[in-house]
């Protein structure tokens, strides 16, 4: 098969092990706080956990390396509809998560309002980053889409200094991007998980992200081009640690924070990224360390990653709103299971791992059945 149109065991391991570990911070135990590297930074700073949901970008980046193709063969009516469908789904499946159950117990049955429902969100901005590089990607030369990125960063810091509060315009209450997101959306819309309407994944911030896809279809167009060889490896390692010397370099005067998405923050991730990639490309495909198959475990996962991300974030949502002993049910079994064998972070650890594995065996089973859901 020619290596340009073939997959890439590693490509889709990438995607598979970013699904994972994002299931793991996302669902801590109760009863204990994490491990502080399964935490975000409180503001400016990075954790590795701050790298998930870039990575996910950049593995859609990578998908599109491969499904982009396919566009070249259509005409621009036909492209702009698949673009925007798509986009229109994710983001609608996106905002339905958030209203998921739709109704609440508390008081008594009633529906839950649509107008404190959250609009922004994690698939949300996947969707808008996945329609933008798409058109730019489609519509642009090569040399074009990285002029436009470039210009996207830079813009964005110049936006976040001229139009934030003057005496700290990166504070989580004095930044731009929270002025436009209150102006279009209003408080009952926004995120409240920081103590205040505030959306890490709001309107603005979205402007950067985007590159984290251009950078992750870039990095699989190339894979696909130069094969799998010690040449492709180099080159990618050489340019992740570029960009996490810019990273770092900019971060003097720019910090890098994942909660204001910052360009410093899109610099750092899509370098790291490149750098695992490369490393997974010399481990799986140069090399073949995949005794036991091991990978297998991570391509199940990657095959279906919207279903079993929705299913990840909506499944203990019912499961919480059975009351046992005067608690809901996920807090019972933290404190009479996990938190017993192993008190502490281990516990919040060991309960994060379990809802993962839960999550990968429905993966497994529609693996099993060559039940692949697209939207």
């Amino acid at each position: 098969m020619d290596k340009s149109s073939s997959r890439f065991l590693s490509l889709d391991v990438f995607r598979g092990m970013t699904l994972c570990f994002m299931i793991i911070v996302n669902t801590p135990g109760s009863g204990a706080a994490p491990f502080s590297p399964l935490e975000h930074a409180a503001w400016h700073g990075f954790t590795p956990t701050d790298l998930v949901f870039p990575s996910f970008l950049f593995a859609v980046g990578n998908a599109m390396s491969f499904s982009m193709k396919r566009y070249q063969e259509l005409g621009n009516a036909a492209v702009l509809s698949k673009i925007f469908r798509r986009t229109l789904l994710i983001f609608l499946i996106g905002y339905l998560m958030y209203w998921f159950p739709f109704f609440s117990m508390n008081g008594g049955f009633h529906w839950k309002p649509i107008a404190n429902t959250r609009i922004m969100g994690v698939l949300q901005r996947i969707a808008l980053c996945y329609c933008f590089a798409s058109l730019m990607i489609h519509f642009l030369t090569r040399r074009s889409v990285i002029i436009l990125s470039v210009i996207f960063l830079v813009l964005y810091w110049i936006l976040l200094l001229v139009y934030g509060n003057p005496a700290d315009p990166l504070s989580m209450t004095g930044n731009a991007g929270i002025y436009i997101d209150k102006f279009l959306f209003g408080d009952k819309h926004l995120y409240h998980g920081e103590g205040i309407p505030f959306d890490p994944e709001g309107v603005l911030s979205t402007l950067p992200a985007i590159v984290n896809v251009v950078v992750g279809y870039y990095a699989g167009k190339f894979v696909q081009q130069k094969g799998k060889g010690y040449d492709t490896t180099t080159k990618l390692l050489l340019t992740g640690c570029l960009f996490i010397f810019l990273a770092l370099c900019w971060n003097m005067v720019f910090p890098i924070n994942k909660k204001l998405w910052t360009s410093s923050f899109v610099l750092v991730t899509t370098g790291l990224d490149l750098v695992i990639l490369s490393a997974l490309i010399y481990a799986l495909e140069i090399n073949n360390w995949n005794k036991g198959n091991w990978a297998r475990f991570f391509t199940i996962m990657g095959k279906n990653p919207l279903p079993v991300y929705v299913l990840s974030e909506i499944l203990l949502i019912p499961v919480s709103m059975i009351i046992i002993g005067g608690t809901n049910a996920v807090d019972w079994i933290n404190q009479v299971f996990y938190q017993v064998i192993a008190p502490g972070p281990i516990g919040s650890l060991l309960f994060a791992v379990s809802f993962m594995l839960i999550c990968w065996f429905v993966a497994y089973l529609l693996d099993k059945k060559n039940i692949y859901i697209r939207v």
